[in-house]
């Protein structure tokens, strides 16, 4: 979504620290890019206002015109800014951005948006979570009578991710179906009732007053505004005319996974003054993630996500299977079946491009992977040729000669040189982990990641209880962290769009 944000303000964060000293008017040439970056992303132009005129106050200060890496100190400044702008300042509490769950059960959570904004799915969504991660017994009701088979989609999703859904009765109106959920609710001991309301296609009078009928009957704890991050600068319009009418206390951002200009998500904490709670990142059930503005805004700035990748890691990664990786590494151990196993825990983790997108320093990589057309195909053409492979193949590489390569290559719809390029990343992977073996096995690799650090919380990339090639080739750094340069010379070609 932040693509084109992000590369302009990564030019002009270029052209700083580029510079070993800066004048004011070096700032304030560079706030005047940012303020054109921000208006092309559709961001509000209040909020652009008092975001520059914030950065530019503290940006020509003479603690940083006067430092000794001024560039670094102006890009912490507009990331400070930023997570401030996105709801997550010094004075913000973490705990508003989280459900609130302190009310008599049932505890009612009434989602409310225009028609199309994803409010359905982003019911069910959250039905899944508060099941899955709150451990709490949730209930979903249907209050759209207007469009068709609204209800009856609720009922289906609600099937999938395993979540209660009030029966239907034809003909029964908003109110009673309100009505009737709280009673059902209470019957069934449900912790949550999740109340799905009506959407119109624009605000109009109608709309809100079922709205505030349905906020009187239920009495909700929380009322979430769904909004679509694609429509740009009419959702600040509507956050606006949501907020006039209905008590807000938080907002979903849809389609964060989308190719809009990101104007929505950044305006969005300004103008409705309430936390945005949860983003939608997919269509898949669990899509949907608890909205970080420090995460966002080091995503936006090209400094990364890390965090997010070792929780997405930890939920992905099989802790028996990195444990059963650990035991054959310790022994230097790497065969074909392991390489396969990590593949797909990479495409279980969003693939090459969204991996990429979460790591320092990478996205300057991932446009690079663009341009030479690379994509997460990749991914299910090599698990395709090891598939094609026979298990004592798998488990002895050395068996494969021309002969076998040529039925391997026509049993995966592939030519011999991708089988070559396979094996060569295998290699390449065994090489690595031997000579993990040789500097005293997971020990060692340990202290190649500082001590345990990102590794001892990753499973899959190495450390105490995990297991080091989480990322095909990222075995063997050089130092503290792990070093680029020790990626196989020719994983470039190997990541090749066939």
């Amino acid at each position: 979504m932040f693509d084109n944000l992000s590369d302009r303000l990564g030019n002009v964060f270029d052209r700083l620290k580029g510079r070993g000293a800066l004048s004011e008017n070096d700032v304030r040439e560079a706030m005047r890019e940012i303020r054109i970056a921000l208006l092309e992303a559709d961001v509000a132009l209040p909020v652009v206002r008092r975001f520059i005129d914030a950065v530019t106050e503290k940006a020509i200060g003479s603690e940083v015109l006067k430092s000794v890496t001024p560039g670094q100190q102006v890009v912490k400044i507009v990331d400070d800014e930023l997570t401030s702008m996105l709801g997550g300042g010094e004075d913000a509490d973490p705990a508003d951005r989280e459900l609130n769950f302190a009310a008599k059960p049932p505890v009612v959570i009434m989602m409310v948006g225009l028609q199309g904004s994803g409010k359905t799915t982003t019911t069910a969504k959250l039905g899944k979570l508060i099941k899955e991660k709150h451990g709490k017994k949730a209930m979903m009701a249907s209050l759209d009578v207007n469009r068709p088979a609204a209800q009856e989609q609720l009922k289906v999703l609600g099937e999938q991710v395993e979540v209660a859904t009030l029966p239907i009765i034809e003909g029964q109106q908003p109110v009673d179906i309100a009505r009737r959920a709280m009673e059902s609710a209470k019957l069934q001991a449900a912790d949550v009732l999740l109340l799905d309301t009506a959407g119109r296609l624009h605000v109009d009078e109608a709309l809100m007053a079922e709205m505030k009928a349905i906020a009187s009957v239920s009495a909700p704890t929380e009322v979430l505004l769904v909004v679509d991050s694609l429509t740009g600068q009419d959702a600040v319009n509507v956050a606006q005319s949501f907020t006039g009418e209905v008590p807000l206390t938080g907002v979903v951002l849809t389609r964060m996974d989308g190719d809009a200009r990101g104007g929505a998500a950044l305006s969005m904490r300004y103008v409705t003054g309430k936390p945005i709670k949860f983003a939608g990142t997919g269509e898949k059930l669990d899509a949907i993630e608890a909205f970080d503005p420090k995460r966002v805004a080091g995503r936006i700035l090209g400094m990364g996500d890390v965090v997010s990748l070792v929780e997405k890691a930890a939920e992905t990664i099989k802790q028996d299977e990195a444990e059963a990786l650990a035991k054959k590494m310790a022994k230097g151990e790497f065969d074909l079946e392991d390489l396969r196993m990590q593949l797909k825990q990479m495409q279980n983790m969003g693939g090459l491009g969204m991996l990429a997108g979460m790591l320092p320093g990478m996205k300057k990589a991932k446009q690079a992977m663009a341009a030479s057309n690379m994509d997460d195909k990749v991914l299910v053409h090599m698990d395709a040729i090891i598939g094609s492979m026979t298990p004592k193949e798998r488990k002895q590489p050395k068996l494969l000669n021309a002969k076998r390569k040529k039925r391997v290559a026509a049993g995966s719809g592939t030519q011999v040189q991708d089988v070559n390029k396979v094996l060569k990343m295998h290699q390449e992977m065994s090489r690595a982990m031997k000579q993990i073996k040789k500097m005293g096995g997971l020990k060692g690799l340990g202290a190649l990641f500082g001590g345990g650090g990102m590794g001892a919380a990753m499973p899959g990339l190495g450390g105490p209880g995990g297991a080091a090639g989480g990322l095909p080739g990222m075995g063997g750094g050089k130092g503290p962290g792990v070093d680029p340069s020790t990626l196989p010379p020719d994983l470039q070609d190997l990541l090749k769009k066939k």
